[in-house]
């Protein structure tokens, strides 16, 4: 199988070059300042000391979606308001028979890139980890987690394996992802944080912000008939009543949470620092869309979805304390 990346940032140079280190000679596209990043090579590590390093000779760096044209498979790793886009330019390029792997944030992107490219085949997908891009080539896995596909991606799941990527295919990629979404409702808190991660999640007061977005999201869909899966160890409906409790029983009873590399930070909160837009409408915005088709009411994800458009815009405040952001959420 020869592999492709569209879209390589954080996931995607993480996963390109851990399987350009393997040897499978990844075709790798994004902008034109990653590929001078990579000119010699891409470096990528993990929090338990796993580390694996490729050559600018084992991969192919192209700004152009036409270097994926010979590509059996192609993980598409773009942030979701550039989904629709992906997909024209995906059409327009790949061999007929190539398969489609979606590597987003959310729930919406397969469906995105599906309308943008009928007839051709496009999985859904969900990574279980967070990325961060660290001094010049080296793309740095801070978490635990794992990347799971929806079943008929198993040779792609081979060979993110064989590469040191762990990685499974379901039968049911809908409930993963909204398994992960629940969690990844973090993503906006983490940012208005301006913390690192760890350094977030050690604070009762924006963990009370999580657990009550995470409810609602719980409780949307139960209205909508939708059993999310679990994601990490814990069932998403144990987790709430866990970031509630105060700060030295959480770290005693719920230490696995707070597993992360003390300088790691959400997408969401580099994409505030680099001026780029957010994902929030294809996070907190999915509940807030499904929560409308039952009537069920959404204002903890309401609130964080406007702060967080604020904070990009220049409107609002970016950098919160736990105890004004609980103040300004659940109030």
């Amino acid at each position: 199988m020869k592999p492709g990346i569209f879209g390589a940032g954080s996931v995607g140079c993480h996963v390109g070059g851990a399987l350009a280190a393997a040897g499978m000679q990844p075709v790798l596209v994004g902008r034109a300042s990653m590929g001078t990043r990579l000119a010699n090579g891409i470096k990528v590590t993990r929090h338990d000391g796993w580390s694996r390093e490729a050559g600018a000779k084992d991969f192919t760096y192209s700004d152009e979606p036409g270097a994926l044209a010979d590509c059996d498979a192609v993980l598409v790793c773009v942030k979701s308001n550039a989904s629709h886009e992906a997909g024209e330019k995906l059409a327009a390029t790949l061999r007929p028979g190539a398969l489609v792997v979606s590597l987003q944030n959310g729930v919406s992107n397969p469906t995105v890139l599906r309308e943008a490219m009928p007839g051709r085949t496009v999985l859904g997908g969900m990574v279980g980890f967070n990325i961060a891009q660290t001094d010049g080539n080296r793309f740095h896995c801070g978490t635990e987690g794992e990347v799971v596909i929806e079943a008929g991606g198993e040779e792609v799941a081979r060979a993110l394996n064989e590469a040191g990527v762990a990685a499974h295919t379901t039968g049911d990629i809908v409930a993963v992802q909204w398994g992960k979404l629940l969690l990844n409702l973090n993503n906006a808190v983490n940012a208005l944080s301006d913390k690192p991660l760890k350094a977030q999640l050690s604070e009762r007061a924006y963990r009370q912000v999580l657990a009550a977005a995470m409810r609602e999201g719980l409780a949307v869909l139960a209205a909508n008939g939708i059993r999310p899966a679990k994601a990490g160890r814990l069932g998403p409906r144990m987790i709430p009543p866990l970031l509630e409790m105060p700060d030295w029983l959480f770290t005693r009873v719920a230490g696995s949470m707070l597993k992360i590399d003390t300088e790691a930070r959400s997408s969401m909160a580099e994409d505030l620092e680099r001026g780029r837009p957010p994902e929030i409408d294809w996070l907190n915005g999915e509940v807030t869309w499904l929560g409308r088709k039952t009537g069920t009411p959404t204002p903890v994800n309401d609130r964080l979805t406007e702060l967080v458009k604020d904070a990009f815009s220049g409107t609002g405040r970016a950098r919160w304390s736990g105890a004004a952001l609980r103040d300004a959420v659940l109030s």
